[in-house]
């Protein structure tokens, strides 16, 4: 029994056949369930979770823009063709903007370009493909951890391996992009998660399209651990100990 963050209730088999509707977990359980993205915003700031739950993210950066194109490629590939393109030489053309107001998400033809370089890049790299054989893509999962709902889903799942597709603009400092962006904190989380020993990131280069294939070290996993510890903790003190207003939250220092 998964209990949300809203009270509902729901049958863990249930909840995790409804996951597979994007809109369902994004929308309503990007709401009312932690994840390791969540995590990372109770982390660095509390306010900023408490704002991006309530009215959404407005974070549409280019390199956000571009990772979920090529994921789509790489592991949906099914769904492109519902996708939007406009071909325009620059998103604030008037073109872009109508597409953009009548179909919401729109790409251009320059982003599926990009994609389409990497995805091939990709496809003919036989480690890369050896990471897609004998797998089931885009699989979600759902669990209570200190009696919390976290929602999760796996790029690839491959036996007892998790494979996490991601993009780099520089593969050979990718080690130091793992720390900076939270990586061990995911790789934790989901490999409790789902159950498994094993968690992978298979990495291509936005540049020169190289592909690393880098696995997770007992300390990785530590340190995912002890970042999760923190966020759930900021959660309860913040947004369920009755008294706090994260609003009243102040960051004080001396320059």
């Amino acid at each position: 029994m998964i209990t949300l963050l809203n009270g509902e209730k729901w049958d863990t088999p249930q909840l995790i056949e409804k996951m597979y509707d994007d809109e369902f977990y994004y929308g309503h359980l990007g709401k009312y369930a932690l994840s390791s993205s969540s995590i990372k915003m109770l982390l660095k700031s509390p306010k900023t979770y408490k704002y991006v739950t309530k009215y959404g993210s407005s974070n549409d950066s280019q390199a956000l823009r571009d990772g979920k194109l090529f994921h789509t490629m790489v592991l949906e590939p099914h769904k492109i063709d519902d996708l939007h393109f406009v071909d325009v030489a620059s998103k604030n053309t008037n073109k872009y903007k109508l597409a953009k107001e009548q179909y919401g998400e729109v790409f251009t033809n320059k982003e599926r370009q990009g994609a389409e370089r990497l995805t091939d890049a990709l496809l003919r790299n036989e480690a890369a493909l050896q990471c897609l054989q004998n797998a089931e893509y885009e699989v979600p999962a759902a669990a209570m951890i200190q009696g919390i709902a976290f929602r999760a889903k796996a790029d690839i799942l491959q036996g007892n391996t998790i494979i996490d597709v991601k993009t780099t603009q520089d593969l050979s400092t990718f080690r130091y992009s793992a720390d900076k962006y939270g990586y061990d904190l995911q790789a934790y989380l989901y490999k409790e998660m789902f159950g498994v020993d094993n968690f992978i990131f298979l990495v291509i280069d936005k540049g020169s399209c190289d592909i690393g294939v880098f696995e997770c070290s007992e300390d990785f996993y530590n340190k995912g651990k002890q970042k999760l510890n923190e966020g759930i903790e900021n959660y309860k003190y913040f947004f369920a100990t009755e008294g706090v207003d994260v609003d009243q939250y102040v960051m004080r220092g001396i320059l």
